[in-house]
C-alpha cells in the first residue's frame, strides 16, 4: 500500500493536472500592456471593495493586486476597502467612492448574494465608470440585469469544476486506500460536508458537483452531517467538535467547501487524537484554495489535498478586462476562459500556473 505521504502527492498532482475534466489546460493569464493614465494624466485609479478582509483568499487576491501595482506603478494605484461583510458598509462604501469622483475603476466582491446587483449596477452607470464584480457571485443574475450596462463585468471560478475536482480527489484516495478509510467495511462512503454560506453559489455548486462526482464513480455515500460554517475556521472548529463527540466512529471523509474550514475540522481532530500524521488514525479531508496554511497541512500529512484556486489569474484577470474598458469601447473577448453568451460573465478555471 502507497503511504500517505504518496498518496498526497498523487492527489495534488491530479489536481494541477485538470486537462482530463476539461479537455485542456487554459495558458496562464498575461498582464496585457497598456499605458495606463487617467484623463489627468496621472495612473487609473482603482477602488477595490472587498465583502471582508478576513476572509483567507481575500487576502491573497489583494496581495496579487498590491504586486500587480509594484509592477505597473506608474500605470495603476489600488486602494482597498473592507465591508466587514456587512451591506450597509458596503453600499455606504460605494456611495462614497462614486460621489468623490476620485474612482476611474470600480471591484467589487458583494457581500449580498441573495440578489442581483442591479442597484448597484444602476448608481454606476450614472457615473458611466467601469465595474468589475469580482469572486463573490449572487444566486442568480438575470440576463437584463447584464444588458443593462456594457461597462460591468462578471469574474467568478468554475465552482461546478472545484466541486468536481474535489469528488475526482476522494474517489481515486477511496479506490486505493478503502481499505484503510472505510472505516466500518460497508463499502459506503460516510462524509461530512462543511459549507460556506448558505447561498452563495459557490457552496451551491462545491457541494452538489463533488458527491454527484463520487456517486457517478459508482462509488455509494452516506451524508453524516451538512453543517454551515459561512468559510470561517473557528466555525468549523466549534462544529467539528460536535460533530465528532457524536459520529466518531462514523466520519470517513470530511469534504470543505474552502481551505478555512477544512483547517478548522483538521485542528480539532487533532485534539482527538486525529490527523497527526498517522495513517491509521487519519480522516480524509479536502478543502478549496490552496492557502499557505492547508499547503503545509498537506506537506505534514495533516490535511489530505486542496483545490488550487489562483489569486494571481484572478487579480491579472480583473486587471486586464478594467484597463481594456477604460481605453477600448469594444467588447472584451475572453478565448482563454469559459464564458457565458453575453461575454461579460467569464468562469475562472482551477487551475495551478507553472512558470
Amino acid at each position: 500500500m502507497k503511504s500517505v505521504k504518496h498518496m498526497i502527492i498523487f492527489v495534488v498532482v491530479t489536481v494541477i493536472t485538470i486537462e482530463a475534466l476539461t479537455g485542456a489546460v487554459p495558458s496562464c493569464f498575461t498582464l496585457k500592456s497598456n499605458t495606463g493614465l487617467n484623463s489627468n494624466g496621472k495612473p487609473i485609479r482603482v477602488s477595490v471593495v472587498f465583502y471582508r478582509f478576513d476572509d483567507p483568499f481575500v487576502s491573497l487576491v489583494k496581495q496579487s493586486f498590491e504586486n500587480i501595482q509594484k509592477k505597473n506603478n506608474d500605470i495603476v494605484n489600488f486602494n482597498f476597502y473592507d465591508s466587514k461583510n456587512e451591506q450597509a458598509v458596503q453600499n455606504q462604501t460605494i456611495d462614497m467612492l462614486l460621489d468623490n469622483g476620485n474612482t476611474d475603476l470600480l471591484v467589487l466582491s458583494l457581500v449580498d448574494l441573495k440578489h442581483d446587483p442591479k442597484e448597484i449596477i444602476n448608481k454606476v452607470k450614472e457615473k458611466n465608470i467601469p465595474v468589475v464584480f469580482v469572486n463573490r457571485r449572487p444566486i442568480k443574475i438575470s440576463s437584463s440585469v447584464i444588458e443593462s450596462y456594457d461597462k460591468a463585468y462578471y469574474i467568478f471560478t468554475d465552482s461546478q469544476q472545484g466541486g468536481r475536482l474535489q469528488g475526482k480527489i476522494l474517489v481515486d484516495i477511496w479506490n486505493k486506500n478503502k481499505d484503510v478509510f472505510d472505516k466500518n467495511k460497508d463499502n459506503i462512503m460516510q462524509y461530512v460536508m462543511l459549507q460556506g454560506e448558505p447561498d452563495n453559489m459557490e457552496t451551491i455548486d462545491r457541494t452538489k458537483y463533488s458527491i454527484m462526482t463520487i456517486v457517478d464513480a459508482g462509488i455509494k455515500v452516506e451524508n453524516i452531517a451538512t453543517k454551515v460554517c459561512n468559510w470561517e475556521e473557528d466555525t468549523a472548529k466549534d462544529t467539528m467538535v460536535a460533530l465528532f463527540t457524536q459520529y466518531s466512529n462514523k466520519i470517513e471523509v470530511i469534504i470543505s467547501n474552502n481551505d478555512a474550514m477544512a483547517l478548522g475540522a483538521i485542528k480539532t481532530l487533532q485534539k482527538f487524537g486525529y490527523n497527526n500524521g498517522d495513517k491509521t488514525k487519519t480522516i480524509p479531508a479536502v478543502g478549496v484554495d490552496a492557502i499557505p496554511k492547508a499547503q503545509d497541512f498537506i506537506k505534514k500529512g495533516f490535511m489530505t489535498a486542496t483545490i488550487v484556486q489562483s489569486p494571481d489569474i484572478m487579480a491579472e484577470a480583473v486587471y486586464n478586462i478594467g484597463m481594456h474598458l477604460l481605453s477600448s469601447n469594444a467588447r472584451y473577448e475572453c478565448p482563454q476562459y469559459r464564458c457565458d453568451e453575453s461575454g461579460r460573465v467569464i468562469y475562472l478555471p482551477f487551475i495551478q500556473c507553472l512558470s
